[in-house]
C-alpha cells in the first residue's frame, strides 16, 4: 500500500498538468511540482521553504497569502477561485478575442486581458491524524482558454438580449408539438397574462378574434409540416388596445428530429400606422390630383360650351364623374331676380330635354324653401347629407319639385356668382346618403365658379347669336324667283346648331331688263360683325347691279367700296353672274370665290377652269366671261365650306365634288332641290363640318315635247 501511495505521489508531482503545492501553517511552500512555477509565471523559480512573497509578484503573492490565511483560520476549503497571473515574458500570448463590453446586469465575470493567464485554484485544509491543522494543499489549473470562451459566449448572449430588447421583440420557445414549454416574461409584460394564462396555448386568448382562426390553423399546419411559421396578427395588450405584431418561428433540428421551436414577435404597430397614414395621404393626394385634373378638364370643356344648354350638359357629366352625382340641374335667375328657371342639358341632337315637373320649368321662386333658392338667396353652398337633414334645414322635401327624382337622398346646392352677384344656382343630388368632404366642397365651389363664368359667357353669346341670326335671316332671300324656263334651289347649312352665324350668303333677283342676277359670297368671320359685313356687300351689290349689271362693273364697284370703307384685313369673296332666263346665256365674274360646278346631260361633270380672281378690295382688273346653260344642264354655285375642312384641302375637295356630281342619278340631277341635298350630304359625310355651307343650283329643264 505504501508503494502504491508513493507511485501515486510521484505521478501527480511529476506528470499532472495542474500545479500542486503544500504550504505549512507558516505559509511556507513545503512541496511543489515543476508545473506550478510555470503556471504562476515564474518559470525556474524555487518555491521550497519560501513564502509566496519571496518568489511571486506582489499582487499574486498577496492573493496567495490571503487565501492561505483564510483556509487556515476558517478551516474550510476555497474551490475554483480564479487567479490572474502574468504570462512569462518569453511566451507570446495568444491573439485575444475582442468582444465589446455590453453593460447588462448580472454577476461579475472574469475578463481575460492580453498577456495574462487565469488559474482556477483550489485551497484545501490539510490535517494530521489527530485532527490538528498541518497546512494547505493547493491545486492550480490553467483555465485561460475556457474562461475566454465563456466570456465570448456570455457577451454574445448579452448582445442578443440587448438586441431583442432594443427591437421590441418577444422571444419564445415551444415544444416540438407546438405547446408552451417555457415562460415568456416579455410576452406577459405586454399582454398582462399570468404564467398560467400563458401556458397551454393561452397565448391565443389575446389574439384578435378576427385573426385567431387563421393564426391557430396556420400554426398547427406549420407544426405538423415542420415548416417556418411566418405571419402577422393583432394582440390585445394589458391596456385593452390592440397592437400589430409580425411573428416568425423556426423549428430547431437535431439530426432528423425537431427538438423545439424558437420564435420572435416584433411589434410593428408604428410601421403599420405609418403605412396606413401614408396610404391615406396617398389616397387623399391622388383624389386631390384627380379632382384638379377633372376641374381642369371641366374648365376646358366649359370653354368650348357656347350655349347655356351645353354648359349644363358639361356640368352634368362632370358632376357624375367627379363626385358621383346621380342628378344635376342648373337654374338661372330671371330678369326680375325673383324666379329661377331650370335649364335642361342638350341632348345629343342638340335640343334641350325637359327637366322636372311643369312648375319647375315655369320657375322656382327665390323666396321658396328649396336647395337652389337657399343657395341663391344666401350666396353660400347648401349641403344636406340625408333626407332628415334636408327637412331640418328646409322644413320640407323637394319630391314635388323633381317628381322623376323621388329616390334622391342627399343634396348639394351652389350659387352661381358673377362679379359677386348671383345669376343662378347649381344643384347636385344623390340616390344614397352622402357626406361631402372639405376637399370635395372646395372642388365644388371652384366648379361652380367656372360654371358661372361659362353661363355668363353663354348668355352673352346667345344674345349675340340671336341678333346675328335675325340679321342674317333678314338678309337672305326668303323666296327664290319662279321662272318658267329655269328652276332654282338653295341651301344654307351653318357649321353647327346653336353656333354663331357666319358670313355665307346668296342672292337672286331680277334686273330691270328681266335678266336674272345671281350672287354667292363669303365674308370672313362669325357673328354680328360677319353678318353685318355680309349685309353691306349684298346691299351694295344690288345697288351697283341696278345701275350697271355687268359682272365686271359690279365687282369693280365693290372693290372701290371696300377700299373706302372696309377693314384692310377683311376677306370677302363673291361669285356674280347675270343670266337671260329665256336663252340661258349670260356673263360671269369671280372675286376669289370657288369655281362653279357644271353638270351636263351629255358630258362629264366639271368645275369651271376660269381664273377665280382676287377677293374684294385687292388690286385687280376685273374680268368677265360669257357662258350659257344649255337645256338639261345645271350650274351649281357654293361656298368653300362644301369642299374644304380640317382633313381635306381645296384641290382634293374639288376633285371629290366632281366625283360626287358624276355619281348623281339622272332624277337627282334634274331636280335642283334633291341635287343640293345630295351634294351637301355626300360631301359632308365622314367629315366634321367646321364652316358654313352655301349651295345654289340653277337647272334648265328640257323643253316639253
Amino acid at each position: 500500500m505504501e508503494a502504491t501511495d508513493a507511485a501515486l505521489y510521484a505521478t501527480l508531482m511529476g506528470q499532472a498538468p495542474a500545479g500542486l503545492a503544500f504550504f505549512d501553517t507558516g505559509l511556507r511552500c513545503v512541496r511543489a511540482n515543476a508545473v506550478l512555477p510555470e503556471l504562476l509565471g515564474v518559470p525556474g523559480a524555487d518555491p521550497l521553504r519560501r513564502r509566496p512573497a519571496d518568489f511571486l509578484p506582489a499582487d499574486v503573492a498577496a492573493a496567495f497569502e490571503t487565501a492561505l490565511r483564510t483556509v487556515l483560520a476558517e478551516d474550510r476549503p476555497i474551490t475554483e477561485a480564479d487567479l490572474t497571473v502574468p504570462r512569462p515574458r518569453q511566451e507570446a500570448p495568444p491573439v485575444p478575442v475582442v468582444e465589446p463590453p455590453v453593460p447588462v446586469p448580472g454577476p461579475p465575470a472574469t475578463t481575460v486581458a492580453a498577456g495574462t493567464r487565469v488559474l482556477a485554484c483550489t485551497w484545501l485544509p490539510a490535517r494530521g491524524a489527530d485532527g490538528r491543522p498541518l497546512g494547505v494543499v493547493l491545486t492550480a489549473l490553467d483555465v485561460t482558454e475556457r474562461r475566454r470562451a465563456e466570456e465570448v459566449i456570455r457577451r454574445k448572449e448579452q448582445r442578443y438580449r440587448s438586441l431583442v430588447e432594443a427591437s421590441s421583440q418577444v422571444v419564445w420557445v415551444a415544444s416540438p408539438d407546438g405547446g408552451v414549454i417555457d415562460d415568456a416574461p416579455e410576452w406577459r409584460s405586454i399582454t398582462g397574462q399570468t404564467p398560467d394564462d400563458y401556458a397551454v396555448d393561452g397565448w391565443l386568448a389575446v389574439v384578435h378574434p378576427e385573426d385567431r382562426p387563421r393564426i391557430e390553423t396556420t400554426w398547427r399546419e406549420c407544426v405538423a409540416d415542420n415548416r417556418v411559421f411566418e405571419t402577422n396578427y393583432r394582440i390585445r395588450t394589458k391596456t385593452g388596445q390592440y397592437r400589430h405584431f409580425d411573428v416568425r418561428a423556426v423549428p430547431i433540428w437535431r439530426g432528423d428530429t425537431v427538438i423545439e421551436w424558437v420564435g420572435a414577435n416584433t411589434d410593428v404597430t408604428g410601421q403599420r400606422e405609418a403605412e396606413e397614414m401614408r396610404g391615406r395621404l396617398t389616397e387623399q393626394l391622388s383624389a386631390a390630383a384627380l379632382r384638379t385634373a377633372r376641374l381642369q378638364q371641366a374648365t376646358s370643356m366649359l370653354a368650348e360650351a357656347l350655349t347655356v344648354s351645353q354648359v349644363v350638359q358639361v356640368i352634368t357629366e362632370v358632376g357624375r364623374s367627379a363626385i358621383g352625382a346621380d342628378y344635376s340641374a342648373v337654374a338661372l335667375l330671371d330678369d326680375d331676380k325673383l324666379r329661377l328657371s331650370v335649364v335642361a342639358p342638350s341632348q345629343p341632337g342638340g335640343e334641350p330635354r325637359p327637366e322636372g315637373r311643369p312648375e319647375s320649368r315655369d320657375g322656382i321662386k327665390v323666396s321658396d324653401q328649396t336647395v337652389m333658392s337657399v343657395a341663391v338667396r344666401e350666396s353660400r353652398p347648401f349641403l344636406a347629407e340625408h333626407p332628415d337633414s334636408l327637412r331640418l334645414q328646409l322644413g320640407r322635401d323637394e319630391t314635388g319639385l323633381f317628381t322623376q327624382h323621388t329616390e334622391e337622398r342627399a343634396w348639394v346646392g351652389l350659387p352661381l356668382l358673377a362679379a359677386g352677384a348671383p345669376i343662378g344656382a347649381l344643384r347636385f343630388s344623390f340616390t344614397r346618403p352622402r357626406e361631402i368632404t372639405e376637399e370635395e366642397r372646395v372642388f365644388l365651389e371652384a366648379l361652380a365658379g367656372q360654371c358661372a363664368l361659362a353661363v355668363e359667357r353663354a348668355l352673352l353669346f346667345e344674345r349675340e347669336h340671336k341678333t346675328a341670326e335675325e340679321l342674317q335671316r333678314s338678309l337672305l332671300p326668303s323666296d327664290l324667283p319662279q321662272l318658267p324656263g329655269m328652276v332654282l334651289a338653295a341651301r344654307y347649312n351653318p357649321a353647327t346648331r346653336h353656333v354663331q352665324v357666319g358670313g355665307d350668303w346668296y342672292d337672286v333677283f331680277r334686273l330691270p331688263d328681266d335678266r336674272l342676277a345671281i350672287a354667292v359670297g363669303d365674308v370672313m368671320g362669325k357673328g354680328v360683325l360677319a353678318a353685318a359685313g355680309m349685309g353691306r356687300v349684298r346691299n351694295a351689290l344690288r345697288a351697283l347691279a341696278l345701275n350697271d349689271p355687268r359682272p365686271a362693273a359690279v365687282l369693280a364697284g365693290l372693290d372701290r367700296l371696300f377700299s373706302a370703307t372696309e377693314d384692310e384685313e377683311q376677306f370677302t369673296t363673291v361669285a356674280y353672274a347675270v343670266i337671260d332666263p329665256e336663252t340661258g346665256h349670260g356673263a360671269f365674274s369671280n372675286a376669289g370665290h370657288p369655281p362653279p360646278l357644271l353638270i351636263s346631260a351629255d358630258a362629264p361633270a366639271r368645275v369651271s377652269g376660269l381664273e377665280p380672281g382676287t377677293p374684294l378690295g385687292w388690286p385687280s382688273q376685273r374680268q368677265q366671261t360669257s357662258f350659257s346653260i344649255e337645256t338639261g344642264n345645271t350650274v351649281v354655285f357654293y361656298s368653300d365650306g362644301l369642299v374644304e375642312n380640317r382633313r381635306r384641302g381645296v384641290d382634293a375637295g374639288l376633285e371629290e365634288l366632281v366625283a360626287v356630281a358624276a355619281d348623281a342619278p339622272p332624277e337627282v340631277v334634274g331636280d335642283p332641290e334633291r341635287l343640293v341635298d345630295f351634294l351637301v350630304d355626300r360631301m359632308l359625310a365622314g367629315y366634321e363640318q367646321v364652316d358654313d355651307v352655301t349651295v345654289l343650283a340653277l337647272h334648265v329643264p328640257p323643253k316639253p315635247m
